[in-house]
């Protein structure tokens, strides 16, 4: 779904910038708007995103509402 719609969803795949490296949001979690404002400054910024099925973030892979 569009990347802006996912705030308030679950997710269903981890993302993880890097650097650090670090997962930011793992399946199962409510994706909240600070961490995607987060997460995409990070690709603006020209971190490498590993597990999501979009590295640029347009969309990210939802479950359900909580």
């Amino acid at each position: 779904m569009p990347a802006e719609r996912a705030v308030g969803r679950v997710a269903a795949e981890m993302i993880c910038p890097y650097p650090p490296g670090v997962p930011v949001v793992a399946p199962g979690e409510v994706i909240t708007a600070d961490v995607l404002d987060y997460l995409r400054s990070g690709v603006a910024h020209g971190f490498l995103i590993a597990g999501a099925a979009d590295p640029a973030l347009e969309t990210v892979r939802v479950t359900a509402r909580p």
